[in-house]
């Protein structure tokens, strides 16, 4: 494997004494993605009025452009957003849900979603419904007996599917398109969460067969924080409602659509936004494949020598179908360690106050994890500092 060229992985300000395996939680921008951001706040601050008002719902639609090209997707059916969980917001919001309805989850859902669909469907009389999926899946026709499992939970009353493209808990990428297909035959409309999928994998959001997809853009992409974007498929386009009520029309004199709800959410810098398009441009110079090979490799390095240190098994195969630069593997469990919303693993606690190592430990269905994330700024060093590390406190 060869490793990015300095003038690649030297564009992050990493400090020295920090082995930062944590670009799937909090994905730092490059350099040159961050001086995007402050030269189109620059020009905000020069002229307002222009920036605004006679600007912006240009610039809004160039970065549209740009994503949608990444993402397979015509830029009239993407609205710009805060994060995932902003889009994830706008869907409940928009949903229409009676008493003795049913909106389905896996038992993989991100926490915040998941609570989010607790609290709608709890407001609307409906009923949440969290399918637990096959794990660990280890045989060939695991893809099919998971998408399976989730089908059987259909019903007449189920009137959503919500599932994530890439798991934040468990770091698996899910056979997204098979359950989208098997939702549409019982007629169920999906919303994909997809804020780890950007950029780790290659999207084609119109052919995926999905309702709704909401995406963070700071992780594998690293734009900015603060960028992010919900896809809509059009027949759904009339229901969605804004989490926030403004002006709702443009102000450049253009024929009204469903976007003008979102481009005037009161007055904010949208330079986050603006910068999109220099991040796609950063990892399409560099190469997006790439990218992904190089740092899925970096991970199998760190996975196999976890393995190989706590002589347990993988939840997964060794394959880019399951995971790409992030991955988890198992620890052995430690029966004292708190766990839930709130309670940091004393391990992860361990790993970065003694060793400056930031990773996020975990567990799922009572079996511990480490969760090991890669980007172009990451070396074996840090595959070897974590490895050390963990072998002295295992």
């Amino acid at each position: 494997m060869n490793a990015p060229p300095p003038e690649i992985s030297d564009s992050w300000d990493i400090p020295d004494g920090v082995t930062y395996l944590n670009h799937g939680s909090f994905g730092p921008a490059p350099r040159p993605v961050r001086e995007s951001q402050q030269r189109w706040t620059a020009e905000l601050q020069r002229q307002p009025m222009e920036f605004f008002v006679r600007r912006l719902e240009g610039l809004l639609d160039e970065t549209c452009a740009a994503l949608g090209r990444l993402v397979g997707a015509d830029p009239r059916d993407l609205v710009l957003v805060d994060n995932a969980t902003a889009g994830m917001n706008i869907v409940a919001r928009s949903v229409e849900l009676e008493a003795g309805d049913q909106v389905l989850l896996t038992d993989h859902e991100y926490g915040a979603v998941r609570r989010l669909w607790q609290k709608t469907c709890q407001a609307a009389g409906a009923e949440l419904v969290v399918r637990r999926l096959p794990w660990p899946l280890l045989e060939e026709d695991s893809a099919e007996q998971l998408v399976e499992h989730l089908a059987a939970s259909i019903t007449d009353r189920t009137r959503l599917l919500v599932a994530s493209h890439v798991t934040s808990a468990t770091a698996t990428t899910l056979p997204i398109e098979m359950i989208c297909q098997a939702a549409s035959r019982h007629g169920v409309p999906v919303c994909v969460d997809g804020p780890h999928a950007v950029a780790m994998l290659s999207l084609d959001l119109e052919q995926l067969g999905c309702d709704y997809y909401t995406a963070s853009c700071h992780k594998w992409l690293s734009a900015p924080f603060g960028s992010g974007f919900l896809w809509v498929r059009r027949r759904h386009q009339h229901r969605i409602r804004p989490a926030i009520t403004s002006w709702g029309g443009s102000v450049s004199g253009r024929d009204s659509s469903w976007k003008d709800e979102f481009t005037w959410g009161g007055t904010r810098d949208p330079a986050c936004w603006l910068a999109i398009p220099e991040a796609i441009a950063f990892l399409e110079d560099y190469g997006i494949q790439r990218f992904r090979d190089q740092s899925h490799d970096l991970v199998n390095q760190a996975r196999r020598r976890v393995l190989e240190l706590t002589g347990l098994e993988a939840p997964t195969p060794e394959s880019q179908r399951w995971y790409g630069p992030m991955t988890i593997v198992p620890l052995p469990n430690d029966p004292a360690a708190e766990t839930g919303h709130g309670h940091i693993d004393p391990l992860q606690k361990t790993l970065q106050q003694e060793f400056g190592i930031e990773t996020p430990v975990t567990t799922m269905h009572e079996h511990r994890y480490i969760r090991i994330s890669c980007h172009l700024y990451n070396t074996v060093a840090d595959i070897d500092h974590l490895v050390n590390s963990l072998s002295e406190c295992l």
